[in-house]
């Protein structure tokens, strides 16, 4: 029953949090502007020294309390960089001042650099469960 509970908030979670960073839909540009090189290992410091992670988990992996998940597959690049410079939500703005763009491309370099999780069968602690109902 305890391993359920933990598929269930599992499932629930990722689907919020989907939907909460969902990118705008609308006529795309000609083709989005490629993200600027960064690298991902000051990306996962930066991403930790901005407090990036106090909302959107150590792993981008969101939470239920209001960041919500950027990896694995983040955004677009032009609408994560533009989202941080002028949040719609109750994130912060991070100006160049406080947020330099390299600083920002190498953050951007680190949540490209996540892999997706693994599916529920290959971990140990929920093998053996099925999401079909029979």
């Amino acid at each position: 029953m305890k391993r359920l509970a933990l598929v269930v908030l599992a499932v629930a979670m990722t689907c919020w949090g989907a939907a909460a960073f969902a990118q705008p839909t609308g006529s795309p540009a000609a083709s989005p502007a490629p993200a600027p090189p960064g690298v991902a290992a000051r990306g996962k410091a930066a991403f930790l020294s901005y407090g990036c992670y106090e909302c959107h988990g150590t792993m981008a992996q969101g939470n239920y309390f209001g960041g919500p998940h950027l990896a694995p597959h983040p955004p677009a690049w032009s609408y994560v960089s533009t989202y941080v410079r002028k949040p719609a939500g109750q994130m912060p703005s991070f100006d160049a001042k406080i947020l330099p763009d390299k600083d920002l491309a190498d953050i951007y370099a680190y949540l490209q650099s996540i892999p997706p999780a693994k599916p529920p069968a290959q971990i140990p602690a929920l093998s053996g469960f099925t999401t079909s109902s029979k």
